[in-house]
């Protein structure tokens, strides 16, 4: 099986290096439409496809194949939405905001300024708890030790 990938991966490589030299100049304005870039970003797009399947499927399989994990993976899943939750609740959809997009000529609504300011909200917390546990093992092996 791993000469079958090696093979498989060593004809990608050579495909791609023959594209590399088959793509125009940056100088031309058509660029992008070219055979090479179209073929360079369909072996781009097939490659992600591999390794977020395989990546899922070998997640999934450690995840029911291990005894306990599963209960740990809900309760984080859970955290998650927790997070989530307050987040959403803390994030306002201010509509002096909106207003100032509106000037800008971005349409936009009081909705998804909240949920804009969910995601960071969301980014914050989670950057808090994991420098809060980085701190927390760092000082724990310090003063056990």
């Amino acid at each position: 099986m791993n000469k079958i990938v090696k093979i498989v991966l060593i004809v990608i490589g050579l495909v791609a290096a023959a594209l590399w030299f088959a793509m125009p100049s940056q100088d031309d304005p058509d660029a992008i439409n070219s055979g090479a870039m179209n073929f360079m970003f369909l072996i781009m797009y097939l490659l992600l496809a591999v390794a977020v399947i395989f990546s899922v499927f070998f997640a999934l399989r450690k995840l029911l194949s291990t005894p306990g994990s599963l209960k740990k993976s809900l309760f984080v899943l859970g955290g998650l939405a927790v997070v989530v939750a307050i987040s959403y609740g803390l994030s306002s959809g201010n509509a002096e905001v909106v207003d100032a997009m509106a000037q800008r000529g971005l349409e936009t609504t009081e909705s998804t300024v909240k949920k804009i300011g969910m995601g960071l909200n969301v980014f914050f917390i989670l950057t808090i708890v994991a420098v809060g546990l980085m701190l927390w093992s760092g000082l724990k092996k310090l003063f056990v030790k």
